[in-house]
């Protein structure tokens, strides 16, 4: 299953994220998102987990948790639309 984390402070370490989310069950991949200039994070990110129920179980147990001192955000992950994909590939070739 892929969640939505949001709200991450930009100091946070993907092995600290790996870690809240692995008390929960497998984490597959881990996708924090970064500004491609000053390569600092965005503030949010996508965690895969395999198992649904874990996937759930982490969901309900760290929205809203204090994470470095802010209430991370945390839902399963919306699929991309279409609109956002055109949006991107009309800004791939400037």
């Amino acid at each position: 299953m892929n969640i939505y984390i949001g709200n991450i402070p930009r100091e946070t370490s993907e092995k600290e994220i790996r870690d809240a989310f692995e008390q929960y069950g497998e984490v597959t991949s881990i996708n924090l998102i970064k500004d491609k200039f000053t390569n600092m994070l965005k503030g949010f990110g996508f965690i895969e987990m395999p198992k649904k129920e874990d996937a759930e179980n982490a969901i309900k147990g760290l929205d809203g948790t204090m994470f470095n001192g802010r209430p991370l955000i945390v839902n399963p992950a919306k699929p991309r639309t279409e609109n956002r994909d055109n949006r991107q590939r009309r800004f791939k070739g400037r």
